[in-house]
């Protein structure tokens, strides 16, 4: 790996694309591109350990998605279910600490169960956090975000003056994250489908044309060091960064 450790992102953020269209180019049912995803799963959680990555958040599943044939969502939380059973022995090996975000309501008791004793489980663990957005809305979690707000205003709790950036972020269900540095999505798909809106603000976007089970080890570090290769300027300009780096 010929990346500068200090160019390594924090966080971050994939949207997992292409496992159906990856199925049925070979003819087959789109479930079984979805078993085939995992893998890929498997090589991006291996990558982020092996180069550093602190945070790495999958978009496993939207809000929108419940929108899908029935015999399809069943199969993908079936899927979730299983795999997350057979990953727990490696998640405590390897340090990895499970949080998942989205709608939790919206997930059935056999989901739900499953996904929370995988985090208590790992709860301890400190090498990387694993993020799964399952059932997950970004406009329905700054709506939700919105009314913790709205409510506490109501209460007299807080002054409207009051209401910050700072104060915004600690209603997300990220709030104990860093925001994301990378976002990548594979499929040759160009947008972000109601992922992580507020916490890619100042992130760097990768697109790759390949489906996500075709993404592998080679194919995520080829998007890290399209990261190290930007500059980051958040709003200053390229000569104020450079003296900031001389000062440091």
């Amino acid at each position: 790996m010929d990346i500068d450790i200090k160019n390594i992102p924090t966080h971050v953020a994939i949207i997992m694309d292409g496992n159906g269209r990856w199925a049925k180019e070979r003819g087959l049912e789109r479930v079984y591109g979805h078993a085939n995803g995992v893998a890929s799963v498997r090589k991006a959680i291996k990558a982020s350990l092996d180069m550093g990555v602190k945070y790495l958040t999958l978009y496993a599943f939207s809000q929108e998605n419940w929108n899908r044939p029935a015999a399809e969502v069943e199969a993908l939380m079936q899927l979730m279910v299983s795999n997350m059973k057979l990953e727990l022995p490696s998640f405590l090996e390897q340090g990895v600490r499970f949080r998942y975000i989205g709608n939790r309501e919206a997930l059935s008791d056999e989901v739900r169960e499953e996904f929370d004793y995988c985090e208590r489980e790992t709860a301890h663990c400190d090498k990387m956090t694993l993020v799964i957005a399952v059932s997950y809305s970004a406009q329905e979690e700054l709506a939700l975000a919105a009314r913790k707000i709205a409510r506490r205003a109501v209460r007299g709790e807080i002054n409207v003056e009051d209401i910050d950036i700072k104060m915004m972020e600690g209603c997300l269900y990220t709030s104990d994250f860093p925001m994301v540095d990378l976002m990548i999505r594979t499929s040759g798909e160009i947008r972000i489908s109601n992922f992580l809106l507020w916490q890619i603000a100042y992130a760097e976007l990768y697109f790759t044309d390949l489906y996500w089970p075709d993404f592998d080890e080679k194919e995520y570090e080829k998007a890290v060091k399209y990261y190290a290769s930007r500059e980051r300027r958040f709003g200053k300009t390229s000569e104020q960064i450079k003296q900031e780096k001389t000062l440091v």
